[in-house]
């Protein structure tokens, strides 16, 4: 079960005061699945209405309905496709979104699944969150108790300049349990959970 509270202290750190990514990569899909373009750019290079934008985007993810709307799966060790996606999100994890080659090659494996009737988005996030210890001792407050780096990913439909309405599917990988890092899991997004289109996304992960 994913905890509400863990999930609040992460968007926390998702306002422009506090923000906590890095980068953010993907693509824009026709209909039909086909890439209209790509992006891969700095966070700081956007600006204060992309970023705030983006900022919404991502904190969907996390704020979600828990355990209806997002949901903890476990990968399988015994599963090649399992296997397989792990080691490519565990790539795009550690090179914080930098290798294009990566991140095309999980847009590609979301257009293999996703079935849209309008254009579409694929947003990657990378970011670092120190936890905090928590302590009754205020000297020690403010020291980091592991340092949670992550991606959020959001699947939605395109409006105006490639804005994406709302995120319709998405996931946080590492899952984030008891306020650390949770390598064997990951936290899936619906919005209408139990439809066709994310059902299939969420097996394409190896997870379900």
């Amino acid at each position: 079960m994913i905890n509400r509270e863990d999930m609040l202290e992460l968007t926390r750190r998702m306002t422009r005061s506090r923000n906590c990514f890095d980068r953010i990569a993907g693509s824009y899909m026709d209909a039909e699945g086909y890439c209209d373009g790509s992006f891969n750019t700095s966070f700081l290079k956007l600006s204060a209405a992309e970023t705030e934008e983006k900022l919404q985007i991502a904190k969907t993810i996390p704020f979600s309905e828990t355990n209806t709307q997002l949901k903890k799966y476990a990968f399988s060790e015994k599963d090649p496709a399992s296997r397989q996606m792990y080691q490519l999100l565990m790539g795009l994890r550690d090179c914080g979104l930098r290798n294009d080659a990566l991140v095309d090659t999980f847009c590609e494996l979301v257009a293999e699944h996703y079935k849209s009737n309008s254009d579409y988005g694929i947003f990657l996030f990378h970011g670092c969150y120190d936890v905090p210890i928590k302590a009754s001792d205020k000297e020690r407050m403010w020291e980091s108790e592991e340092v949670y780096d992550f991606l959020i990913c959001a699947v939605g439909p395109l409006g105006k300049e490639y804005g994406m309405v709302s995120a319709e599917w998405g996931f946080l990988f590492p899952a984030f349990t008891d306020r650390s890092s949770d390598s064997g899991h990951i936290d899936v997004f619906e919005n209408n959970p139990g439809e066709k289109a994310h059902v299939l996304l969420t097996r394409s992960l190896g997870v379900l």
